[in-house]
């Protein structure tokens, strides 16, 4: 373990970055003295309870874990209760109240995926390549107060991105991001810690704001026999990749949904679909999936 850190400090940790950052600084020897996450799920076609990937990191490192429904109204009866040095945030799903943000020595911080002010709230790596916006991506380090996503920098730093690759895939981008956040939120603890960095505030007259996915929002209307080109069908291919993993992407053809598994551009900018997952089938090329049609 780093001894240089001897603060006691709480992770606050969802999907889909909370786990990964974890694991980087718990390499980095930053381990926290309670990790706090969503509660276990039933998932899968047995509807098992499944413990959050948060959760699994924190047991095999031997980490206290609580998982509430909802946070209280005080830490009294809570694991909470004591003094804590740092509070620090990633991606956790609930809003953290004011007594709660305000109850460590040195505050509570958050890592944020976007350069902010841009791409508040929810959703900003999904919603950068939704909005078509490169250059809103990368990461910020804030001091955490009450309003969303609006306090002030400890750390910023964009994300470059080639080119030809973007669009990139969402589920891509969410891996780089959480790689890059947690080496810097790895470096940022212990100068926070030490009261070695200098906040500075947001230009709150630049900020804009993102809204949570939802499942409705991966339907397309395409016309599978005539594949869109040009601005129709590089908006449709930020919709495909902005929407990778989940809710995913999909459409209709003679009452049957046909998710989409991958796709791109064309060289002459038409969209060109190579697979997909037709309902109640296994995944296949969309050329082998037309010719059954």
């Amino acid at each position: 373990m780093n001894e240089s850190i001897k603060a006691k400090i709480a992770y606050f940790g969802g999907e889909p970055l909370g786990n990964p950052v974890l694991k980087i600084l718990l390499r980095a020897g930053i381990k926290p003295a309670l990790v706090v996450t969503s509660p276990d799920r039933r998932s899968g076609r047995g509807q098992h309870f499944t413990p959050p990937p948060v959760k699994k990191t924190a047991e095999a490192n031997g980490l206290p874990v609580w998982q509430p429904e909802q946070l209280p109204a005080g830490p009294t009866d809570t694991p909470l209760a004591g003094e804590w040095d740092l509070f620090v945030v990633v991606a956790y799903p609930k809003i953290l109240p004011k007594w709660l943000i305000e109850l460590p020595k040195r505050g509570t911080i958050n890592l944020h995926p976007s350069l902010l002010p841009k791409l508040r709230g929810p959703s900003p790596i999904r919603s950068a390549i939704l909005r078509d916006e490169p250059e809103a991506v990368g990461v910020s380090i804030i001091k955490l107060d009450e309003k969303m996503d609006a306090g002030p920098i400890l750390y910023s730093k964009p994300y470059k991105i080639p080119d030809p690759d973007w669009p990139v895939d969402g589920r891509d981008l969410d891996t780089k991001l959480a790689e890059q956040g947690g080496e810097a939120l790895a470096k940022v603890i212990p100068d926070w810690l030490a009261n070695q960095i200098k906040p500075t505030n947001q230009n709150h007259e630049q900020a804009t704001y993102t809204n949570k996915l939802s499942k409705d929002m991966g339907e397309l209307s395409i016309d599978p026999h005539r594949l869109p080109s040009d601005q129709a069908a590089k908006a449709l291919i930020h919709k495909i990749k902005g929407l990778a993993g989940w809710p995913g992407t999909y459409f209709f053809h003679e009452a049957k949904r046909v998710k989409i598994v991958a796709a791109k551009l064309s060289a002459t900018g038409r969209l060109e679909i190579l697979e997909v997952t037709p309902e109640n089938k296994q995944t296949m090329s969309f050329r082998d999936w037309l010719r059954s049609q």
